[in-house]
């Protein structure tokens, strides 16, 4: 407790995350933070000094200075504990610990009274402590709450001097303007003075003029002279260096061959290897049918064999009960004879003594007889209930051999169960390896497709009718099939997500591509489809729900975790962060300040942004809000603002549907300080805005014109895939503002992934067929082997998208 209390700051600054990267402190605030932390630092030198370590010693010393009043300023006045229940009473670590770890120690165990005793002072002690924590606890939140007034009447007597120093400079700006004026006026009468006096002198003027340009010019020419001999010396330099680089290259070049030739013998293999696996995973499968036959088989035995033996125990629970009330009875019969005999002893007597007696004493001779034979019955009952209850336990006993014979060989089949779905599923990681490094090793672009859910406001429509998935090995999970028509289309991808896939399910596929971006890769997935078919709830998530959290937020996540793990090898990374939009062929910034810089009105331009590649294929945007992140939660909040400054709108087909192509763009920069070595990665996450038709969207006005422009954007996105499918010397990548964007990612040596969403809807059939094939085509492109970028870095800081 008393740690708890120690070990907490006096204040906290609450800060703006993006404050540090868009706006620049007042002089006036950066002097008060300066003293901030200085007198934080003399609280945390005296708090070091107060606490101490273990082998210094109990060191005597006040709370109080836990609690940073010596560094309030000099209104405030220091804590004091004269008016508590402690009195000057004062609490130690040292002293709190030896409090808690106290035992009592008695001189007899029996002596109530004194454990009474000592125990009421133990409680007062305690009570004591507890009481001066509490008022510590209040000291602070009473220093909190005064050093937070403190800086909200620092902060407003700041915003005070600068709009003061503003009304000042204006002020200024207005006195500058009519001084300039006069000095104009004045420059005017003396540059005609000038000009009479320059009559008189102008020969000598001349000369003089004359004699100057000969020395500089003798001059400049020494000059020059040296510059060429210092130029002369370092072009043989650089041509050494340039014949030492050629060498090198040379060398690198056998050494690239020699790797090329490796890396086919290793692509062989892999392909020997997938088909084995194959093989391997088809028999795995058939003994995990098998396997699960005989599991439900023995399943239904176990079942049957737990009821016989519950009716079995329940038999011989009755037969327990009914053999208790038999003894019982037989216990009351024992007593009644015994009580008869006694009886009848008497009744002899009486006999002996009364002879006239003789016809009842018959009597009772015959009521023993009789009961005697009852005696026998029971007797004979009992022992054949004695002879159920054995062969009762018997059967259960055997019953019980027998499910615990069913019961080893349920484990033994589950232990193989478990056996073959976990090499199963180590089959399946190998093979997406595998088949991760044969499309690294072709360059293609893989393309994943996700098939939304029903939505509860749509046409009851069985979805299976529209869409449905192969059942065959070779295509579960990669195969989809289309109806249309009664025409069946047949499409395969690296990965197909169904309806009830979860959004940490297809995070997972994409995790290690994000993670490629850290290594130093240029990364791009973008999402694409029509409109309403799910791709910003890919993207994006649901807001609000974090189980539903989108590709970019979980990516986000995951970067900064890793980032923080790799630290302790000595890796240290820095963010950098952007986002734009690109609206009816305009780039708009999203993380602007001004948000109508970049907007149109009155058919009047704002604000232009225009895109430059460089020889490295980087992507740069120029005058675009760049923002040094540290945190996923300064990135979510940029990303909450960029999402309320993105433009969407209301159509027929979605109430909330993007009318614009949304770009995040993250640049990682990462050095090694024990090996030097340094990575850039750039990570691209894009939602697209979605196709529509408009016969369906029924778009008029601005959301017609928005329409027009999406669907111009994505059909030169088209032109682009198929140039490249067919490997044509010219794509066309600056039709659009999107494809020019995308340069880099679609042909370059990025790693690229593409999402294709899809609507299950009956009515959208030939808008998801459309996509489909459009996906078909993009799998098919080859861009280029992804290339890690190592020692890149440079001394521009702004973002690249390539």
């Amino acid at each position: 407790m008393g740690s708890k209390n120690q070990n907490k700051p006096p204040f906290q600054h609450n800060t703006s995350p993006t404050s540090t990267s868009t706006t620049t402190p007042s002089p006036l605030k950066k002097k008060y933070i300066a003293d901030e932390v200085s007198g934080y630092k003399g609280q945390r030198l005296e708090f070091e000094k107060m606490v101490g370590t273990a082998n210094n010693g109990r060191l005597r010393l006040a709370f109080s200075l836990v609690n940073g009043s010596q560094d309030l300023g000099p209104d405030s006045a220091p804590a004091s504990n004269a008016g508590s229940e402690c009195g000057g009473i004062e609490f130690t670590r040292e002293d709190v610990e030896a409090l808690v770890s106290e035992k009592m120690k008695y001189k007899s165990k029996f002596n109530y009274k004194e454990r009474c005793e000592n125990m009421m002072d133990y409680i007062k002690r305690l009570r004591l402590c507890i009481r001066w924590f509490q008022e510590l606890e209040g000291e602070y939140a009473f220093e909190h709450e005064k050093l937070r007034s403190a800086l909200e009447l620092t902060e407003r007597r700041c915003s005070e001097m600068e709009v003061a120093l503003k009304n000042k400079e204006e002020e200024l700006n207005l006195i500058i303007l009519e001084l300039r004026k006069s000095l104009a006026s004045l420059q005017d009468k003396l540059a005609k003075e000038e000009s009479e006096k320059k009559a008189v002198v102008d020969s000598l003027a001349k000369e003089k003029e004359a004699r100057i340009s000969i020395e500089r010019s003798q001059a400049s020419f020494s000059e020059e002279l040296d510059k060429v001999q210092g130029e002369l010396d370092g072009a043989n330099q650089r041509i050494a260096s340039i014949n030492d680089m050629y060498k090198l290259l040379q060398e690198y070049n056998s050494s690239l061959q020699l790797y090329n030739s490796k890396l086919q013998t290793d692509l062989d293999t892999a392909h020997e290897t997938i088909k084995r696996g194959e093989k391997e995973r088809s028999s795995i499968v058939e003994n995990l049918h098998n396997l699960r036959g005989q599991h439900k088989s023995l399943q239904d035995q176990l079942t049957s064999s737990i009821a016989s033996r519950d009716e079995a125990m329940k038999q011989k629970d009755a037969l327990l009960n009914e053999v208790a009330c038999l003894r019982m009875e037989l216990q009351q019969i024992k007593d009644d004879r015994d009580h008869y005999q006694q009886q009848v002893q008497s009744l002899a007597a009486d006999i002996s003594k009364y002879k006239e007696l003789a016809s009842s004493s018959s009597e009772l001779e015959e009521k023993c007889l009789s009961q005697g034979n009852q005696i026998q019955i029971l007797h004979d009952q009992l022992a054949v209930a004695e002879r159920k209850l054995q062969m009762s336990d018997m059967s259960a006993f055997e019953t019980r051999l027998e499910f615990e014979g069913q019961k080893k060989i349920i484990n033994e089949l589950q232990h193989r169960l478990e056996d073959a779905e976990f090499k199963l599923i180590e089959g399946e990681k190998l093979r997406k390896k595998l088949h991760n490094t044969i499309l690294e090793l072709k360059g293609n672009i893989r393309v994943f497709c996700r098939v939304r859910p029903q939505l509860p406001d749509e046409s009851s429509s069985n979805p299976g009718k529209v869409v449905s998935y192969p059942t065959s090995m070779e295509y579960v999970g990669r195969g989809i099939d289309m109806t249309q028509n009664g025409q069946k289309h047949s499409f395969t991808f690296d990965k197909v997500f169904m309806p009830d896939a979860s959004q940490e399910e297809v995070f997972v596929e994409i995790s290690q591509l994000v993670q490629s971006a850290l290594d130093g890769y240029k990364v791009c997935i973008f999402a694409y489809g029509q409109t309403g078919s799910g791709k910003t709830y890919t993207m994006m998530g649901r807001p609000g729900q974090p189980e539903e959290k989108g590709l970019i937020p979980r990516s986000l996540e995951q970067i900064f975790q890793t980032k923080q793990a790799l630290q302790p090898q000595g890796w240290r990374y820095e963010m950098q962060v952007s986002m734009l939009e690109i609206y009816n062929e305009t780039i708009r910034d999203l993380l602007s300040t001004n948000r109508d810089a970049s907007r149109t009105e009155n058919g009047v331009a704002g604000k232009q942004y225009t895109i430059k590649h460089d020889a490295n294929g980087n992507t740069q945007v120029s005058d675009l809000t760049i923002v040094d992140v540290q945190s996923s939660r300064e990135v979510a909040f940029l990303l909450d603002r960029a999402s309320h400054s993105r433009s969407v709108g209301k159509t027929q087909m979605n109430e909330q549907s993007s009318r614009s192509h949304f770009v995040f763009t993250m640049r990682i920069t990462g050095v090694n300080e024990s090996t030097e070595q340094q990575v850039q990665g750039i990570l691209n996450l894009i939602d697209l805005a979605g196709s529509e038709r408009l016969s369906k969207s029924g778009s008029t006005g601005d959301r017609l014109k928005e329409t027009q422009a999406i669907n111009k954007s994505l059909s030169s996105l088209a032109d682009v895939i198929f140039a490249l499918a067919k490997k044509e010397d010219h794509v066309p990548f600056r039709n659009s503002k999107l494809t020019y964007l995308l340069q880099p990612c679609l042909g370059g040596d990025s790693k690229t992934l593409m999402f294709v969403n899809i609507s299950p809807e009956l009515s959208s059939v030939g808008e998801s067929l459309c996509s489909l094939r459009f996906a078909a085509r993009v799998n098919a492109c080859e861009i280029g082997t992804p290339r890690r970028q190592l020692n890149m870095r440079t001394s521009d800081s702004r973002l690249s998208y390539g």
